[in-house]
């Protein structure tokens, strides 16, 4: 399946207010965003901005209040296998082995006879073919996020949706998998969409960069990085930028706490 660009307009979303059910409180205002096809884009911001709300959207898994989500030029009704998501958590399911559990979404759309050879394919992408009969409590955080992730790229997703996926890992672990990921993106020219609190990963990883604001959340900058991959964490250019953005965050936090004044 090839990538799909992906586009955003003017979405918001509510949910009921935690105190007062009877009244909603806006978590996305008007957000509009889009990525070409094979983009890899970072969404940072402020907890609570509505970020893992606008995955979910993207996923089908929660409906606007108003708004259009295109996949290419279809729109998003309902989950599909086309838009894959990762979470911060693999959630394996722990009955099954590697195999089993890269392979359900291939059983889950009854294409495993035709597709079988693409288990071991993909096994061997993310280095799990010594694991294949091994169960999700024999890997550690790192093994199972990539038998997460290969579960999420076999059934070739034209968009795939990162929430924190490397947010519990070690900052060893994290940085092997950044590179990981890396080589998966150019490997299959994925469209990406990631989700992560680290200012560092997004430069590492993106070609560009989207900061919301505090909620209700809404896209406040994009920032296109120019760097050249493979990107050094210590150069003056990924500082400079790191430093920009990281005062961005700070003025959007300062405005957060002036709304609540």
């Amino acid at each position: 399946m090839e990538a799909s660009s992906l586009r955003i307009r003017e979405v918001s979303k509510s949910f009921p207010a935690p105190d007062d059910p009877l009244t909603r409180r806006l978590t996305l205002s008007n957000i509009s965003l889009s990525l070409a096809a094979g983009e890899l884009v970072s969404l940072i911001g402020p907890s609570g901005c509505g970020k893992s709300t606008l995955l979910r959207l993207i996923a089908g898994l929660d409906s606007p209040d108003s708004g259009e989500l295109l996949v290419g030029s279809e729109p998003i009704t309902s989950p599909n296998a086309e838009r894959g998501l990762v979470f911060q958590d693999p959630n394996l399911f722990p009955w099954l082995t590697v195999r089993r559990n890269i392979q359900a979404g291939l059983v889950a759309r009854g294409v495993l006879r035709e597709k079988r050879d693409e288990v071991d394919q993909f096994m061997r992408l993310v280095g799990l073919e010594v694991f294949a009969n091994a169960y999700p409590h024999h890997l550690s955080g790192g093994m199972a996020q990539r038998a997460a992730l290969a579960r999420a790229l076999i059934n070739h997703p034209k968009v795939l949706l990162l929430d924190e996926p490397l947010g519990a890992l070690d900052a060893f672990t994290r940085m092997r998998m950044q590179d990981e990921v890396l080589r998966l993106w150019q490997a299959h020219r994925t469209t990406m969409l990631l989700v992560t609190h680290d200012i560092d990963e997004a430069i590492y990883m993106s070609d560009r960069i989207m900061i919301m604001s505090p909620r209700p959340g809404k896209i406040e900058q994009t920032i296109s990085v120019g760097l050249d991959r493979p990107r050094q964490r210590t150069s003056e250019d990924f500082l400079r930028l790191r430093g920009d953005i990281l005062e961005l965050l700070h003025l959007a936090g300062e405005s957060s706490v002036e709304n609540k004044n």
